[in-house]
Parts: C-alpha cells; structure tokens; sequence
C-alpha cells in the first residue's frame, strides 16, 4: 500500500489534509476562529501535511495512522450516542 501512495502523491497529500483537517475540528477546534485566523491554521495544516507527506514517502505509515485515529475518534462518538440512547450515564 505504501508503494501506491508513492506512485500518488497527489492524492496521498490531499487525504493526509483531510485527515489533519478532520482531527482538527473534531478534536482541538474549542470555538469557531475568525476568517483570517482560521486561513492561517489551514495554511499551517498545509504546510505540516507536505511534512508528514515526505515521511509518509520514506515508509512512515502516516496516513494509516491517521486512518485509525479518524476510527477510534468515530468508535467513541458511536459510543457516547450508544450510551445516550439507552439512558445510562456511566456503566458500573
């Protein structure tokens, strides 16, 4: 798999900026930032996927690791609808 993204830069750098991108909202984004600000955080985004974009192309396993993030971030949030639905706050 690393070899294909070797062969697609392009589309292996658009998936690690999405993926930062994901993980930033759903994680770090406490409050909705002003325009310029927010352009200034997706340019440094940018800038650090080119980064993990070069480790990825070394053998780094970046955007398998950022695929499993992206899952275990969805397995809570199942987890919490799971809980509130059936009306428990905590198990015991």
């Amino acid at each position: 798999m690393n070899e294909w993204f070797g062969n697609h830069i392009y589309i292996t750098y658009l998936l690690i900026f999405i993926f930062m991108s994901y993980v930033y909202n759903k994680v770090f984004r406490t409050r909705k930032l002003p325009v310029l600000k927010t352009a200034v955080v997706y340019l440094l985004m940018a800038i650090g996927s080119i980064m993990l974009l070069g480790f990825q192309l070394v053998g780094l396993p970046i955007v398998l690791c950022l695929t499993v993030a992206i899952s275990l971030m969805f397995l809570v949030r199942v987890r919490y609808f799971i809980e509130k639905r059936s009306g428990s706050s905590s198990p015991e």
